[in-house]
């Protein structure tokens, strides 16, 4: 029977992750095809073919993306942008929403920007325990006038759903930086710590900080 259970775990941890993947994409697929019902019912590909092609919708929505960029990339185009945001800043309700979005997309796809770009260690939720945060701004103004100390404004998520959790403002001095990747963190987080990615530093005892030396983050 021990054997036997050996085989079985053997065995999960091949189909186990295949299984997953294959998941996942099926369901990406489905999602980007949906982009084509954005077309007229007689230009649709399983009416001009007879048959369902799996994908094409990722393959179209790629290409309106690669020419909606190249027609903002102009001045035209630029325009047309701004004239399309002012009628929408009218808007009470859809003016917060669409500024909002815009501003986070900004942020995240933007490669000048810090946000998400490093992965730190700080003290919470008390005093000897740790938790891994990701670093979103820099040096929120009013926040530190009103606490006269220098913020560092990072989001700490939650475990095994990363896409929710806090955000915190940490003292720049009582934070960490890791040398692992946003990705490697992330798989950390959602593995509930069971993927612990490899880490071999040039210089680990120069590296490592005294016990006394990390402030616990009030929580």
């Amino acid at each position: 029977m021990i054997r036997l259970r050996r085989y079985v775990v053997a065995g999960l941890l091949v189909w186990l992750p295949v299984g997953a993947t294959i998941l996942v994409f099926t369901l990406l697929l489905d999602l980007a095809d949906r982009v084509l019902l954005l077309l007229p019912e007689a230009f649709r590909p399983e009416v001009l073919l007879g048959f369902r092609i799996p994908g094409l919708g990722a393959i179209l929505a790629l290409i309106v993306l690669i020419v909606t960029g190249t027609f903002v990339a102009n001045l035209v185009g630029r325009r047309m942008v701004n004239l399309y945001e002012s009628l929408l800043g009218r808007i009470p309700l859809v003016r917060s929403v669409y500024s909002a979005v815009k501003n986070f997309a900004e942020i995240v796809f933007s490669d000048t920007g810090s946000s998400f770009k490093k992965v730190l260690l700080i003290e919470y939720p008390r005093k000897g325990l740790y938790s891994i945060a990701f670093q979103t701004s820099e040096d929120p103004e009013e926040v530190e006038f009103r606490t006269g100390v220098k913020l560092v404004t990072v989001f700490l998520p939650t475990t095994p759903n990363p896409t929710s959790g806090f955000m915190l403002f940490v003292p720049r001095d009582h934070i960490r930086e890791l040398e692992m990747s946003v990705e490697e963190a992330l798989k950390m987080i959602i593995s509930l710590g069971v993927v612990v990615p490899p880490w071999h530093s040039a210089h680990p005892e120069g590296d490592a900080a005294p016990a006394e030396q990390t402030a616990s983050i009030p929580g």
